[in-house]
This record gives structure tokens, C-alpha cells and sequence, in this order.
């Protein structure tokens, strides 16, 4: 496939609250959207032009969707280094245009692990997303040229930013580093539902989310929040 001169926004999402609008106004700022599955259809369905991911890889969706997005042509993009001379004859050669823009949120799995009645092993092991964590892996460790957005509530503040041309190296960072809570949460999770028999695993990997900020911490000049565990053997909501 030929490199588009556009810029390109990948979008790849379970939690679709938002994403027509998103995607409507990349596309007014003169974006190309690439998506999978039931995103791509759904930006369809708005009237919106979405270049499947099959299209761009030239492969087929494989296993009932298990494998789409992992194929050079798309983490290549993601993971090339535009400050780099040889990335981009790279880029070039291989016919891939960069990936400006990821957002990708991942399978629920901690819902259908609470869910009645339990899903059995084989359901619930679906619902363990892989390649929705490497593309947002991928783009956070390549921040510098890829901004990724893991929430839905961030869309609004990455549309002003690039209206207004402010996406700078603090924003992307910040964005990273969600992006690695995000997936560490999820893999933590998951461990935690695999390991939920043992007593004293040999590792145990804790994961909290923030509840509230407190008026103050130990001492009145401290900051303090509350936070509440989450996954783990319990798969607390």
C-alpha cells in the first residue's frame, strides 16, 4: 500500500462512547482513520472514510479476530523514529506512512470476569485483549512521534491540542504514561484471575485506583488521596 501524505489516526476501540465525534473531527483536520472491526463499521455506519486494518496490512483478519493489528505494517508506523534518517527511508521503502495518533481502549476483562452467571475458561480467556495492549505499547514507547489515548475522556483535550497546534513532549509523556498504567493495570488483573488459587504466589503485583484527593495527609502540609485495590484475586469492580 502506497504511504498517504495525510496524517493517520488509528482507532481501534471496545468502549466506543465517543468515538464518531472523535473521529469526525480528525477527520475535518485532515486526518486518514484506520480502524478494525466493530469501530471501522460503526465509523462507517456515521459516513465517515475508514481504511480497514486488512487494507493496510494486505492480510486477512485471522481466528475469529484474534489476529489484526499485529503485522509490520502497522507497528512499524507506530514504533519508527521520525527523528531518524534511516526509520524514515525505512518508512518509505516499505511503503508505510507514520501513525500520528492511536486511540485504543481494551476488552473489559475484569467486567466479564465478575459477571453472573461466571463465564468458563475458555469464554473468559477471550476476553484477555493482545493486540489492543501492543498498539498502545507500542505507541507509548514511541510517544516522541505517536500520541495514544487509552480514555475517552481525554478526546476533547486532544482535539483542542491539535486545533490550537499544542501537542508538545509534555503532553505526549503524559499520555505515555497513562497509556503504561493502563496496560500494567490490565495484565494485573489478568494475573490476578489466573493466580486466584494460589495462597503466597511468588510475586504479587497490586493494582489501585484513585478514589478521592484527601484535605490533607499524615501531617496538615502533606498531600494525601484514597485509593481502592483493584483486580487481584478478587476482581473488584
Amino acid at each position: 500500500m502506497t504511504a498517504s501524505m495525510k496524517p493517520r489516526a488509528l482507532l481501534s476501540v471496545y468502549d466506543k462512547t465517543g468515538i464518531v465525534e472523535f473521529a469526525k473531527s480528525l477527520d475535518s483536520l485532515g486526518f486518514e482513520l484506520i480502524s478494525t472491526g466493530g469501530t471501522a463499521r460503526k465509523l462507517q455506519e456515521a459516513g465517515l472514510t475508514v481504511i480497514g486494518v486488512s487494507e493496510v496490512t494486505g492480510h486477512p483478519e485471522i481466528f475469529d479476530g484474534r489476529v489484526k493489528s499485529l503485522h509490520p505494517a502497522i507497528h512499524g508506523p507506530l514504533l519508527a523514529r521520525l527523528e531518524s534518517e534511516e526509520d524514515r527511508i525505512g518508512l518509505a521503502e516499505l511503503g508505510y506512512g507514520p501513525i500520528s495518533i492511536v486511540a485504543c481502549n481494551l476488552y473489559p476483562f475484569t467486567a466479564a470476569a465478575n459477571q453472573e452467571p461466571k463465564l468458563g475458561d475458555p469464554d473468559l480467556l477471550e476476553m484477555i485483549d493482545i493486540g489492543g495492549p501492543t498498539m498502545v505499547r507500542a505507541a507509548a514507547k514511541n510517544h516522541a512521534d505517536v500520541l495514544v489515548v487509552v480514555s475517552p475522556d481525554d478526546y476533547s483535550e486532544v482535539l483542542h491540542a491539535l486545533s490550537e497546534n499544542k501537542i508538545d513532549q509534555t503532553m505526549r509523556r503524559q499520555f505515555a504514561l497513562k497509556a503504561f498504567r493502563h496496560t500494567a493495570q490490565y495484565d494485573a488483573t489478568v494475573a490476578g484471575y489466573l493466580g486466584a488459587e494460589e495462597p503466597l504466589p511468588d510475586s504479587l503485583t497490586l493494582t489501585f485506583e484513585k478514589i478521592d484527593d484527601m484535605r490533607y495527609g499524615e501531617n496538615p502540609h502533606q498531600r494525601a488521596g484514597f485509593y481502592r485495590e483493584i483486580g487481584g484475586a478478587g476482581l473488584t469492580p
